[in-house]
């Protein structure tokens, strides 16, 4: 594991492929392929109709799983926000990754990503791709070396504060370095709802960095901000639902006048399911929107699409994960190690590259994705990451590596840590009190819901894996994981 920027940012890379093609004699020419990554915020593993959802369809998700792979056994980097992301972004787990908890910034943001650390934008900047980041950033305010336009990212438009972004009427957006005021915002309207703003300029992205016209491939990272928390969105999507999910649930949050009104403060909703339902609806629409407009510009055959989720459902602003069955066969929701927590949906699509209609239970997690794009963009993946390229897994071809474990930690709650080691599953909660802290044990090939603790019928195997916990993690001084 090493995060230092003046190490890998020298490594070098493939010769053939710094341009962002590869010539093979004179006169044949290979693009790389384009990549587009859509990150859903809070999005449970049984949230989409093609894992099991019943309440309502996601039929372009769902077809992209039929033209693609499913995964059961993804794993996001984290239980909340910034930690999964910085994860995703850096190619380490959260025992390593210099972002580890939801910590806040002044004036705006959180705790911004080193300057040294070498990420996943970074290294596909590096490879010859058009970078562009649409949605909720989390990792650093403008201007700080945290800023996506300083880790790799040549656009960015949408929300720097993951907390912010908990309103979707916000004041604001961000293009860049420039701050964009939403007059249809002002006052106590609502009239410019930022997820539409957003996806606009996501397919302004892909026309723009055609590789076509501009010779470049183009990696398109979309952290969407729906499902996350509060549930509003436009009437004209709402009324779809309206009185076909009873009984609903209201919810009465931050109002015009509160102080936490577009602050952070989640906002009413006196229909939350079907808010909800209509929101993930809107989610669908959108990805299928993505894929719609790479086919238009003829780039859907040299383009792989992953679409997965920063963490378990959560229980905010009025959401009712329980009444839609959101974590699916799983136990837990956000802020919890179990697998309802962590555990995410997580589908690809390449065609002629991966199988359509494939399934897989190949364990992965979002430590993984850097690693198996830098073999996908053609350079060599960078030195001591967590993550394991999935690449074979996706192409079925040669042989995939497997992680002998897997780790996380959680810097809230009193602490709370997992590791997983082939079937078996370890959680500790309470870390932060000695006198408190359980140590739970489970066999997630036989009891998937994590329903019987079986730590005191395999003492050994608890204290190997107890071990093998302290040995997964390094001190971080910025976020120490002990007893504040």
């Amino acid at each position: 594991m090493n995060s230092s920027k003046p190490i890998l940012s020298g490594i070098a890379l493939l010769s053939a492929f710094v341009a962002g093609s590869a010539t093979i004699g004179t006169t044949q020419t290979i693009q790389k392929p384009n990549i587009v990554y859509i990150l859903a915020d809070d999005l449970g593993y049984g949230d989409l109709s093609c894992y099991g959802q019943k309440k309502f369809k996601t039929p372009n998700i769902d077809r992209l799983a039929s033209n693609g792979m499913l995964f059961t056994q993804h794993y996001a980097g984290c239980t909340v926000c910034a930690p999964s992301r910085s994860s995703l972004m850096t190619g380490l787990n959260t025992g390593h990754t210099p972002i580890r908890g939801n910590k806040g910034w002044d004036p705006e943001g959180q705790y911004p990503i080193p300057a040294s650390t070498f990420t996943l934008a970074e290294m596909l900047k590096q490879a010859g791709y058009h970078t562009g980041a649409f949605g909720k950033w989390g990792l650093g305010f403008i201007g700080t070396e945290g800023d996506p336009n300083r880790q790799g990212f040549d656009e960015f438009f949408g929300y720097n504060c993951q907390s912010l972004a908990h309103n979707y009427y916000p004041e604001y957006l961000w293009d860049n370095d420039q701050k964009i005021i939403l007059k249809g915002n002002s006052g106590s309207q609502l009239k410019e709802y930022a997820p539409k703003l957003i996806h606009d300029r996501a397919l302004q992205f892909l026309v723009k960095n055609n590789p076509n016209q501009t010779g470049k491939p183009f990696f398109l990272f979309y952290p969407n901000i729906i499902p996350h928390a509060e549930l509003l969105l436009p009437e004209e999507n709402l009324s779809e639902f309206r009185g076909k999910l009873l009984p609903e649930k209201n919810y009465k949050g931050a109002e015009p006048g509160m102080s936490g009104f577009r602050k952070g403060g989640y906002g009413s909703q006196p229909e939350t399911h079907a808010a909800f339902a209509a929101m993930v609806t809107l989610l669908d629409k959108q990805v299928g929107e993505v894929v719609a407009k790479l086919k238009e510009l003829g780039l859907d055959q040299n383009t792989i699409i992953i679409f997965s989720s920063d963490n378990g459902p959560h229980l905010e602003g009025g959401a009712d994960p329980d009444y839609f069955d959101s974590n699916g066969p799983l136990k837990g929701y956000k802020r919890d190690m179990y697998e309802g927590g962590i555990r995410e949906p997580m589908i690809a699509s390449w065609p002629e590259k991966i199988k359509a209609g494939s399934k897989t239970d190949h364990i992965s997690a979002f430590w993984d994705v850097m690693p198996t794009l830098a073999e996908i963009a053609g350079v060599k993946v960078p030195k001591n990451l967590d993550g394991i390229s999935f690449l074979p897994t996706l192409t079925g071809k040669g042989a995939q590596e497997q992680h002998k474990t897997m780790y996380w930690e959680f810097h809230e709650m009193n602490g709370r840590q997992a590791l997983r080691m082939g079937e078996w599953k370890l959680v500790r909660y309470n870390v932060f009190i000695p006198d408190k802290t359980t140590t739970d044990l489970y066999n997630l090939k036989t009891d998937l819901g994590e329903e019987k603790n079986v730590a005191p019928d395999h003492p050994k195997l608890v204290e190997e894996m107890l071990e093998i916990l302290s040995k997964s993690r390094i001190d971080s001084e910025v976020f120490p994981f002990k007893n504040k």
